[in-house]
């Protein structure tokens, strides 16, 4: 699917034509659709609540998602858990050293009986790509889904191939073992929208865990734990063609602007925010701004997703990580710094 064609579906849905059970969606209906769905996702998932809701602003932004933690903190089952309560997809794909391109995009296998070749799709052809442990494999196979990320298709043997809609790249990777690992380039990066961190959860939450695992709970059975399709492709078009109405008044996109800017004078980063980067924490706003059931942009909802938008954006000098400065700090500074339009 070009990106023609994708606006016009996305424009067909905001006018009320997309389907979902024989009743067009209103905007209003998907936005209720998708807050029933973060309910859903908490009946598999103890916590996590702002991972789930910067995956839906991804979704509704056709963005993707670094997902950050340690081992154990319930990335795969989040994942999982979503594209259930969305009625769509997913594939998971563990990231090796020994993992080639092919093995995540598809290739061509030899057809007997047709004596031709033909194109056997790889996991990449799902609507939630969960790309597990992504640095431990080599640049040549992490930039296989650059292609995917940015232009929504596959280019095999010559022949371009489109993508699922929708789709999503939710990449992991462990904030503490890096041995063996393939850190990814800036440029990869700067293709996910949001980078989300699943801290390890307080102990009231733990708790709930090892209550609902007593009581016979299933990660492989999420339709035993209650979770059901609630939202459905129909609803997340409609909410970003909806997300695209969302009005940004001159002076929260300078707003936008400033902070960028700011990030590329601050003295502990060797590493700014690019206009590409501006313009995700632009997207990003406008969904968490239509979620919350508004068609306008304040500073308050850029302030809300700066630090998800912009972290993996920028760059530490080594004095700075020596000195024990953390992005985040950098980042706080900035947000305190540039002056908020009234």
């Amino acid at each position: 699917m070009t990106d023609d064609q994708q606006a016009q579906r996305d424009q067909q849905a905001q006018e009320g034509t997309a389907r979902h059970g024989g009743a067009s969606v209103s905007p209003e209906e998907a936005r209720v659709a998708l807050h029933a769905v973060r309910e859903e996702v908490g009946k598999a998932v103890v916590g996590q609540e702002q991972a789930v809701s910067g995956l839906v602003v991804a979704l509704l932004a056709r963005g993707h998602v670094l997902l950050e933690g340690v081992p154990g903190v319930a990335k795969t089952l989040l994942v999982r858990a979503l594209a259930a309560a969305l009625s769509v997809d997913t594939k998971r794909v563990q990231f090796t050293p020994d993992l080639m391109p092919g093995d995540v995009t598809g290739s061509m296998v030899f057809d007997s009986g047709r004596s031709d070749f033909t194109f056997r799709p790889g996991p990449v052809f799902t609507h939630l790509l969960l790309a597990d442990e992504i640095n431990r494999t080599p640049p040549k196979t992490q930039s296989a889904l650059l292609e995917a990320m940015e232009e929504r298709q596959v280019t095999v043997d010559g022949s371009t191939r489109p993508l699922p809609t929708p789709f999503l790249v939710a990449a992991t990777q462990n904030p503490v073992e890096y041995e063996g690992t393939y850190p990814l380039p800036e440029a990869q990066l700067d293709r996910f929208l949001l980078k989300l961190t699943l801290p390890l959860p307080p102990r009231e939450d733990e708790v709930e865990v090892l209550q609902r695992h007593a009581h016979g709970f299933d990660p492989r059975d999420l339709a035993a734990a209650g979770v059901r399709a609630v939202a459905s492709p129909a609803h997340l078009a409609a909410g970003s063609a909806a997300v695209r109405q969302v009005q940004l008044a001159p002076e929260v996109i300078g707003y936008v602007v400033d902070l960028a800017r700011a990030t590329r004078s601050a003295p502990s980063l060797q590493l700014g925010v690019s206009p590409r980067g501006a313009t995700a924490l632009m997207n990003s706003a406008r969904a968490w701004a239509w979620l919350a059931g508004r068609d306008f942009v304040t500073p308050d909802d850029v302030k809300a997703l700066a630090r998800p938008t912009l972290a993996h954006r920028v760059q530490l000098r080594p004095e700075a990580e020596l000195e024990g400065v953390s992005t985040d700090a950098v980042l706080d500074s900035v947000l305190a710094s540039v002056p908020v339009p009234r």
